[in-house]
């Protein structure tokens, strides 16, 4: 997938995704040096296997603690 940043405003360079009508909004320090207006860049996303897992974690135990709420709530209370 390519992009061309089509413009930088405020060090945040707007980047248009090639054939897919999508705009990233990325900081200029996050791009390859010397990145300026017209210049094409590949664009990859790799999986991050850490931050999933953290987040699966701390998403499982919000759910664990909304259930053990929703267990104690008596079941005419809502009506």
């Amino acid at each position: 997938m390519k992009g061309v940043v089509d413009r930088i405003v405020e060090n945040i360079a707007v980047v248009i995704i090639e054939d897919q009508g999508v705009v990233l909004n990325i900081p200029i320090e996050d791009l390859p040096e010397g990145t300026h207006e017209g210049t094409w860049l590949t664009v990859g996303f790799s999986i991050d296997e850490g931050q999933t897992s953290d987040m699966y974690e701390k998403n499982k135990g919000l759910l664990e603690r909304l259930i053990g709420r929703w267990k104690r709530f008596p079941k005419n209370a809502a009506r």
